[in-house]
């Protein structure tokens, strides 16, 4: 991976951490609810998640779906899309934490869009890698 790359994830667990902090510290007023302490849980663990999928997905991560090379270690073993399944964790534990229910509208509309650049995805691995990319799906779970 280059110095680039982990220079931005860097930046990038950095701000989020900062941000959690923040609103931590803002929030310290109202009480942490079951709910509120679950979606916190949630947020941290997504934010964890998706650094670590994002790291391990090295030079092979792209804005628009190409097939560089397929990443099949580590959370790419269990899980084909970790970047998108834990970027919707930190979404959801984010709205449970707010306990804004209207914020729930973001997360309808990010499922899908999650779904479609899978799908996307999936046809540009299938076209490149062939087999070994079918029998990596078989294997794994989205």
């Amino acid at each position: 991976m280059s110095t680039r790359v982990k220079t931005w994830i860097t930046i990038i667990a950095i701000v989020g951490m900062l941000v959690y902090v923040s609103w931590r510290q803002a929030d310290s007023l109202r009480p942490l609810t079951p709910i509120r302490g679950l979606g916190e849980a949630l947020a941290l663990v997504g934010l964890a998640g998706w650094a670590a999928a994002r790291i391990q997905l090295g030079k092979s991560f792209s804005i628009r779906a190409k097939a560089t090379e397929l990443v099949t270690k580590g959370i790419y073993s269990k899980i084909r899309n970790p970047v998108y399944v834990f970027g919707t964790v930190l979404i959801a534990g984010i709205i449970l934490w707010i306990g804004s229910p209207v914020w729930l509208l973001v997360l309808l509309g990010v499922l899908p869009m999650q779904v479609i650049r899978a799908r996307k995805e999936a046809q540009v691995l299938e076209a490149k890698f062939g087999e070994a990319y079918r029998a990596y799906r078989a294997r794994t779970w989205f």
